[in-house]
This record gives C-alpha cells, structure tokens and sequence, in this order.
C-alpha cells in the first residue's frame, strides 16, 4: 500500500538520531516528532506561568491548556472539551476516579474487571473492596486470546453491577475486544463503563460519543506526545462524582479533577502530538500498521521454537507477545538490544493475562507504530532465527 514511511520517519528526531536503532518498544512510550519537541521548547520560552493570572505568560498558559483540551476532545471524539481530564498519568487518573466512585459503593455492590487488562484498570478497583464492593473477574481464551464475552454477559447482574472496567486494545497481546457490545451489556444492567484506551489510541480511531462509553483513559506518551495521562468522562458523571482536591481549587469540571498544577509544557506537547496524528490521518496510520502487524506474524511464525500468544491478523493492534524455546524472555529481549533492537520482556502490568498463559517469566513484546518499516522487521525475523538452538 501507498503510505509515506520515508515523509514520517523525516518528522521523528530520534529516528536520524539512532539510526541504528529499531523501537519496537512502542507499547512502553513512543518516540516524539519534531512539532512535539518544538511545541514545548516554545512554551517554556515565551509562556512559562501559572494559569489565572492577569499577565500575558499566564494568559497564554490558560491558552495552552485550553487548546490541549480542544484537541483532546478532537480525538477521542466528544464536542465537549470540559469533558477532559488531565493528570499525571492514566495510572494516577483512574486511582483517583475510582476513589471518588468508591464514595457511592454500598456493600454488596460489583464491579467487573477483566484478565485482558493492564493492572492499571484493576488495582484501583480492588481497592473498592475495603469499602464492600464485590470484584469479579471476567477471563479470556488463552488460545485465542479473545475476552470471553459469554462469562462477561453471565457476571453483569441488573442492581448490583454498578461499573466495568475493560480494555479497548490489550497491551500485551493487542486483542481488541468487542467493546461496543461490552459497553451495551452493561449499560443495559445499569452499570457504568470505564475504558482503558492507551494502547487502542495510537492505533485506531476514538470515538467516545459514538461507544457511549461513560469513562475513558490514555497517555499521551503512547500516542507521540510526552509523559500525560488524559481522562474522558461524561459530564453528568464528571459533575455528580465528588473529587478530592484542595479547597480553593475551582469546583467545576474539569478543573476540579485535576489535582495540583498541571504540566503546562508538555499540554503544549499534547496539542502537538494530536496535530501530528491529523496531519498524518488515524485511518490511514491504521490500514499501514495492519500490513505491518501481519508481516511480523508471519515472520515469527517461520521462527523455529516460537510461540506467539493472542489472536491472529485481525481483531488486533499490533502489538505481539511471543516467547522462544531454550530461552527466557529477557535473555531474547538482550540479544535483541545487541542487535540494536529495543523490545520489552516480563509481564508489562498485564498480570492477568501472564497468569492465564502460565506464563511466570512474562514473554517477549513486539509493538509496532507507523514509523516502523517491513525492513526493520526483517532484521528483527534475521536476529531471531539466528539464536542457537537449546
């Protein structure tokens, strides 16, 4: 297919800079184009403030923010920026909803997580069960590496289901479950939604009004930005949840979510970074990222030895997990970072889905971005194959 590889990669600094080098560890935070850079480097030197103020840097600080939660809201797809949320991290963001949510839990109440997510949307809801909340876990097909839509309907139970916390795009096999179905089921028992879209983000169009999911995270490092984490969530919710914050801190939404001062540069980046997926086109980042994915499954797939976990071509980002026989996944992920290839080993947060495959040692991670080339994976199939046989 048409896709300008040679035009990307021109916009990524790190790229000319390690020339050598192939990020395959996309998963874990991708590399940032020059308008990310720039973007930031401008807003330390002509606005560097507070917001509020009656001067000009805090007047376009307060300029700054606001732009980030336009395009925020742009590509997640909600015409309501006061809808964004913005923090540290998806981590720190979803701990501190599902605080303010555990203030409406009665005893007996449930709430539904899966085996398919990163622990980042599970352990802030097992910490619902201190204040008597019931967790059940939902599992997958360790086969197929399909979330197990029959044992997710079975465990949503109309008045005491009040929320599931589910994955848009697993980040460790790259299984994209049914979400919209997901998000009906509960809805249709009257619980809410939470999504954990960061690895389902850099990859595939976002549209929140048409999911009708209620909450929805990511990280703006995954998506070539810096180090932000970005809640959505709809605004009857936003404004009837009571966050914790200090006391003159601005009641309304969204300020009243965002604890403490935010990162202001790296908002600026944010804009950037949502500049740089339009100017490219989500959908067109998308179609080269599967031609991508299927060649690296079928170069593992001729790999004596390997293993490859999770679902195949389709119903996928691609992000691939893999182990080789004879070795641990570390000591693949080393003789790959000799080879000047960077991956990721062990389990990435992604606990249930490591103890579902029996997996103690976790496995070997592969996750592409649009700036990765058919040569690169080669070179990755090459250092492979050439490991000696145990």
């Amino acid at each position: 297919m048409s896709f300008p590889i040679e035009t990307v990669r021109a916009q990524f600094p790190a790229l000319a800079q390690n020339p050598d080098l192939s990020f395959f560890d996309n998963p874990g935070g991708t590399q940032v184009p020059r308008r990310v850079i720039d973007a930031m480097s401008h807003y330390w030197i002509t606005s560097c403030a507070n917001v509020g103020g009656a001067f000009a840097t805090s007047q376009r600080t307060d300029a700054t923010v606001a732009a980030a939660r336009a395009a925020m809201a742009r590509l997640l797809g909600t015409p309501d920026p006061y809808e964004i949320v913005f923090g540290q991290s998806m981590t720190a963001l979803t701990f501190h909803l599902a605080r303010s949510f555990g203030q409406t839990i009665q005893p007996g109440d449930e709430v539904i997580v899966t085996d398919l997510d990163h622990d980042a949307n599970v352990a802030p809801w097992r910490d619902l069960e201190a204040v008597g909340a019931v967790v059940r876990r939902v599992p997958f097909d360790p086969k197929t590496g399909q979330l197990n839509m029959a044992a997710l309907e079975a465990a949503l139970q109309p008045g005491r289901t009040r929320l599931l916390a589910i994955t848009a795009a697993s980040n460790a096999l790259g299984t994209l479950p049914d979400l919209k179905q997901a998000i009906r089921l509960a809805h249709a028992v009257g619980a809410l939604v939470y999504v954990d879209a960061v690895q389902f983000v850099p990859h595939c169009p976002t549209d929140v009004t048409a999911l009708d999911c209620d909450f929805l995270a990511c990280s703006a490092y995954k998506f070539f930005g810096p180090h932000v984490g970005v809640l959505y969530g709809k605004r009857q919710y936003l404004e009837s949840l009571s966050p914790h914050k200090v006391r003159p801190a601005k009641n309304t939404i969204p300020h009243c979510w965002e604890q403490g001062t935010l990162n202001h540069e790296c908002l600026a980046g944010v804009t950037a970074a949502v500049e740089y997926i339009e100017s490219i086109g989500i959908e067109m980042m998308q179609a080269y990222e599967a031609t991508l994915g299927a060649y690296l499954l079928d170069g593992l797939r001729d790999i004596s030895g390997a293993t490859i976990y999770g679902p195949g071509k389709t119903e996928r980002v691609p992000t691939v997990a893999f182990n080789i026989a004879g070795y641990t996944p570390r000591a693949v992920c080393e003789a790959l970072g000799a080879a000047g290839i960077c991956a990721w080993s062990g389990n990435y947060y992604a606990v249930g889905v490591m103890e579902t495959l029996g997996l103690t040692e976790g496995a070997v991670r592969i996750g592409l971005a649009h700036y990765n080339t058919l040569a690169e994976i080669d070179k990755l199939v090459d250092v492979l194959q050439s490991l000696p046989k145990k």
